[in-house]
């Protein structure tokens, strides 16, 4: 997830074990989430519901094992050690079908990428204004992926773009600049370092339509535990509109045990970004619950990184995910009571 978060912790696990267990825990299914980074508000929803027992109440026993700059948790989940994984977006998934992997996306929590552009303020009016720019700071994931889309749809050009070394003082010191970031983490830190708010420019606004951080399970796995796969897509989703909604003080504490450089302020301007940028809870979630996918976003989606040259034509769709488990609406109720 976001560069800017500190890496104290990164290979701490957090399980439910650790909480006072109900009677009963003994017939909990335990299974493990590995997640894509170290422990933060982005991962809200999920250590809500191992706080607050929603994974217990249908019937889990879940670890969450956080991920790092030295954790792979995926190659952990291809190798049969966790299993769930959190992706970052669709392209993931869609290199796994490319390499006759049999992963499947089973729920996906960002409904919007959380990826950004900043910029001084005022320095550009739109989002294509962007392409005007004397300099982008981006890294080379971005520009292998989302910046060869803003190049095909917008017209942005490759010599625009200078790496970017995850250290905002560049984009800080130079007035005509544009610097990646993650929503809920790079703002924060330009606003706290350079003493100016930045204007925010959402990729997923201007047309990337991938789903993010996604819940990705082995098929072996659906097909011998689809009841495990259900609770733990419905329970995320519970977690999620409870963590967004209600109080996440709980789930907080969990983080910032398994994560102890995480701030109460960082964690504050996470959750307010995720509501104000409808990350979590925006498109298909709004009638479909939290976690929600359609067959048409992704396909959408993967016609665009087509287009691009970001991934190949051809690959079949139907191998990327599985629409049994997330569009039960289980967190619209939840939702409803919470805000009412």
């Amino acid at each position: 997830m976001s560069s800017r978060l500190p890496l104290a912790a990164a290979a701490a696990a957090l399980s439910v074990a650790a909480l006072s267990a109900p009677a009963g825990a003994a017939d909990l299914v335990k299974v493990s989430f590995g997640t894509n980074w170290v422990a933060q508000a982005e991962h809200g929803g999920y250590y809500q519901a191992v706080a607050d027992g929603t994974y217990e109440a249908c019937g889990l026993d879940v670890t969450i094992v956080p991920g790092g700059p030295q954790v792979n948790n995926r190659a952990l989940m291809l190798a049969g050690k966790v299993d769930f994984s959190m992706g970052g977006n669709l392209l993931q998934a869609f290199s796994a079908v490319r390499e006759g992997i049999p992963l499947r996306v089973v729920a996906a929590h960002f409904q919007k990428e959380p990826q950004v552009i900043l910029t001084h303020p005022g320095a550009a009016s739109s989002f294509e204004d962007l392409k005007n720019l004397e300099t982008l700071f981006i890294g080379d994931n971005g520009f292998q992926s989302y910046y060869q889309w803003m190049m095909t749809a917008y017209g942005f050009k490759a010599e625009t773009r200078k790496p970017y070394t995850f250290n905002p003082a560049p984009f800080i010191a130079d007035e005509k600049s544009g610097q990646q970031g993650y929503v809920t983490s790079e703002p924060f830190a330009v606003e706290t370092e350079g003493g100016f708010k930045p204007d925010v420019w959402s990729i997923a606004d201007a047309g990337f339509s991938t789903y993010a951080t996604t819940v990705e399970t082995m098929q072996k796995t659906i097909d011998e535990k689809p009841e495990a796969v259900k609770c733990f897509v419905e329970g995320s989703a519970i977690g999620w509109a409870n963590y967004l909604y209600g109080d996440p003080s709980a789930a907080n504490a969990l983080i910032q045990a398994a994560n102890t450089d995480m701030s109460d302020a960082q964690i504050a301007f996470s959750i307010e970004a995720m509501k104000e940028y409808g990350i979590v809870d925006s498109g298909d979630a709004l009638e479909m619950g939290i976690g929600a996918m359609t067959a048409e976003t992704i396909k959408d989606f993967y016609d665009k990184m087509v287009e691009a040259g970001v991934v190949e034509a051809g690959l079949d769709l139907e191998k990327v995910y599985s629409l049994d488990f997330a569009n039960s609406g289980v967190a619209l109720d939840v939702k409803k009571k919470l805000t009412e």
